[in-house]
């Protein structure tokens, strides 16, 4: 751990929770805004859930790396849909994250402060046989067994955040699919009172509440650093946790409120919302399509 210690920590705990920056189509006015904020703030540690990159490029990755590198507190890293490599399929099977080298040590990394672990739980896959694209999330027993395994090994009594790339809902209102096997693993970390869990991909923030049949589940998720903007501007969570209480803030440069930035449904996918009914937030300045990439 570096910039501050561990018993250094007195009172609330304050992250920052960053997602979907998207090196490639980046905002460098939110990104140069968000490294301002961390590096006057110090918060305790930096969770980003995923997509650093656009098209998983070595340059993205490149600026990505040297960005986050810069941050002077402990960082966890969950990789992304956009992070593995589109083009070179060979790498996308046998090596997807070679790209992350430079910051290997902060990638899918079990954060330790007083009281909490940020624990990491994977959702993204290298294909997925029961669709295609493979956009969306799929949490395999495999990924769910190492999660459950690092929370089953923590001291009795430890506060737990769960940090991953996809909302974890397994099916929207409308019955379409969305994370696979999303219920049963909303199940499993209700049972075990994960206090929230932390993840990205829609581009929208929310903090929404959903009843498993082993209790409730908060989900909580980031906005976007990037151009590729939904239905709100550029932003990132601040979480403040007080005991067993946890505060959200939906920071942003047009100093919109929380409340408005906040969508009340996870959509399909990240696309811009096309049809009348897709969840958007209070804020509602859909693009009509996302920006080109070059």
């Amino acid at each position: 751990m570096h910039g501050k210690t561990a018993s250094m920590y007195n009172g609330p705990l304050r992250l920052f929770h960053l997602s979907d920056i998207h090196f490639g189509l980046v905002d460098q006015q939110a990104i140069d805004w968000a490294k301002a904020c961390i590096d006057r703030e110090m918060p305790h540690a930096v969770a980003i859930t995923g997509d650093l990159t656009m098209r998983a490029r070595h340059p993205e990755f490149q600026a990505a790396c040297e960005w986050i590198q810069g941050f002077d507190v402990p960082v966890t890293v969950e990789v992304g849909n956009h992070d593995i490599p589109y083009f070179n399929l060979y790498q996308r099977f046998f090596d997807p994250y070679r790209r992350f080298k430079a910051i290997e040590r902060m990638v899918e990394t079990q954060l330790d402060l007083p009281n909490l672990a940020i624990v990491p739980l994977r959702t993204t896959t290298r294909a997925q046989y029961q669709r295609f694209p493979w956009s969306n999330g799929w949490v395999t027993d495999h990924a769910l067994k190492q999660t459950l395994a690092q929370i089953d090994a923590l001291p009795e009594g430890t506060r737990v955040l769960v940090t991953c790339h996809h909302p974890l809902p397994e099916r929207r209102a409308d019955g379409k699919l969305l994370t696979i096997n999303g219920t049963r693993t909303m199940k499993v970390l209700a049972g075990r009172k994960v206090m929230a869990v932390l993840s990205g991909h829609i581009h929208d923030p929310f903090d929404l509440t959903e009843q498993t049949s082993a209790g409730p589940l908060r989900m909580i998720g980031a906005g976007t650093l990037s151009k590729r903007i939904r239905s709100t501007p550029p932003s990132f969570n601040e979480i403040v946790i007080d005991g067993d209480q946890i505060r959200v803030t939906a920071r942003n440069l047009e100093k919109v409120p929380t409340p408005a930035m906040q969508i009340d449904e996870v959509p399909e996918n990240a696309l811009p919302p096309r049809e009348p009914g897709e969840p958007v937030s209070p804020v509602g300045k859909v693009p009509p399509v996302d920006p080109p990439v070059h």
